[in-house]
């Protein structure tokens, strides 16, 4: 047990210590740059714990949990009522502002923002709600030849086709070996903005308001378009929603992405 626990280990580390690496010429850096570099570190350290303490809850709830689809909690129930407020305001705002898709004019760059908190694999995802185009329950997908490994297949949701993507093969493919695809629990889609794509989702964890100072911005052109930034308290990915919908509509893995 201990070996593949610790396999595991070196590849969540290795992956979440390149989410904010980015291949640029060398440079020396200033001593203050290498003091972040040092912070960053340890907040990763930290996440990568996390992740290992939730892979090992999910590996005993695995043999007890049922394949179908439990009923929603009273927080998941309060948390889409929330979401579904926020999205009706945010289109809203959208209309009023026009388009946002360029990085430096999203209207969540200004002030505080609310995001959605959600789980895959023990990973802590983030989405800005005003990108959020809705949630759904998970129902049954159907397989279209010729797609990639995390194309789970198209839902149906009343006359929406909906293409589903599953999360944990396309954010971390090198870390989902048979035991964690097992493990896998997904209960939600999390609709992107107003696109016919869908992430997969287990939990639904929490929404929160965030600072601009909260987060760690990638504001220059980055390897990792998808990645808006880190989330500074929960370290965890803040996804730029225009941007993985693009890689989404070319087809584009993260391997794809970050090669």
């Amino acid at each position: 047990m201990a070996k593949p626990l610790a396999a595991s280990n070196k590849v969540m580390k290795n992956y979440l210590s390149e989410l904010m690496t980015d291949e640029t010429p060398v440079q020396k850096k200033p001593e203050n740059s290498v003091a972040e570099s040092i912070t960053e570190n340890k907040q990763l350290e930290d996440l990568l714990q996390n992740v290992n303490a939730n892979l090992d809850v999910k590996e005993t709830e695995v043999m007890t949990r049922k394949s179908v689809n439990e009923p929603l909690s009273n927080k998941s129930i309060a948390v889409i009522d929330t979401i579904k407020s926020a999205v009706e305001t945010s289109l809203v705002t959208q209309k009023s502002h026009g388009d946002v898709s360029v990085k430096s004019q999203k209207l969540y760059r200004e002030g505080d923002f609310q995001a959605l908190y959600f789980d895959v694999g023990g990973l802590i995802l983030a989405v800005p709600l005003i990108e959020l185009g809705g949630i759904h329950q998970v129902d049954k997908t159907t397989s279209l030849v010729g797609k990639p490994k995390w194309f789970k297949g198209v839902m149906l949701y009343r006359d929406e086709k909906i293409n589903v993507v599953d999360t944990a093969l396309w954010v971390m493919p090198e870390k989902c070996d048979e035991k964690l695809k097992a493990s896998l629990n997904y209960q939600y889609i999390i609709m992107l903005n107003k696109s016919g794509w869908g992430l997969s989702a287990e939990n639904l964890i929490d929404t929160v308001i965030l600072k601009q100072e909260e987060v760690k911005w990638i504001d220059s052109p980055s390897k990792r378009p998808w990645l808006a930034g880190l989330v500074k308290d929960k370290m965890c990915a803040l996804l730029d929603v225009d941007s993985l919908i693009q890689l989404l509509n070319d087809g584009s893995g993260i391997n794809e992405v970050d090669s």
